[in-house]
């Protein structure tokens, strides 16, 4: 069989990022800031990167035989992962709904940018900021709006105990404080 005919297994849809699925019916909540960064790769991809490769094919497909020419297949392999971030980056700004956590500031209640510090039963504090899906870094404490422990600590208040849900059974969480960032 042609190899025209074969969809190489190593191509990810989304550029080789691999996200959370935005949960069905729900909206793809993001900060201002979250947004911008997003619409700045897909900018950096559309304007720079994806011209760079393309010249670099051409270049290479006027050298002649492509079977064992690396440049021209490295950069066909490079032009489908750049064009499938590229859609898939389009489809997470059309689905976007951009939220401005700075309109909390001064809140004592847990919604979509807070920052929630919290001690949970072992005494342990801990202290989390709710992002959008396409923001999140737990190694920085950036958590999704969809993750357990957002879920469960959403529209309480500073000094409530929440109940999560956990395998190892429900545990209670005491939030410390709840803080937002100030507007500009």
């Amino acid at each position: 069989m042609s190899k025209a005919f074969t969809k190489e297994s190593d191509d990810d849809e989304d550029g080789g990022v691999a996200l959370p699925a935005i949960p069905a019916g729900a909206k793809n909540y993001i900060t201002p800031q979250g947004y911008q960064r997003i619409k700045d790769e897909l900018l950096q991809l559309i304007d720079v990167e994806r011209p760079e490769v393309v010249r670099v094919v051409h270049w290479a497909a006027s050298n002649g035989d492509r079977s064992e020419n690396g440049d021209y297949i490295y950069g066909k392999r490079r032009l489908r992962q750049i064009d499938g971030r590229i859609r898939f980056l389009t489809k997470r700004l059309d689905l976007a709904e951009i939220v401005d956590p700075t309109r909390q500031h001064g809140s004592d209640q847990v919604f979509f940018g807070a920052t929630v510090t919290y001690r949970n039963q072992a005494g342990e504090q801990h202290t989390i900021t709710i992002l959008g899906i396409d923001e999140l870094d737990p190694l920085q404490g950036k958590i999704s709006w969809v993750s357990p422990v957002a879920r469960a600590l959403t529209k309480a208040h500073e000094g409530d105990v929440v109940t999560l849900q956990t395998p190892a059974g429900p545990e209670e969480l005491e939030i410390l404080e709840v803080d937002y960032p100030a507007p500009d």
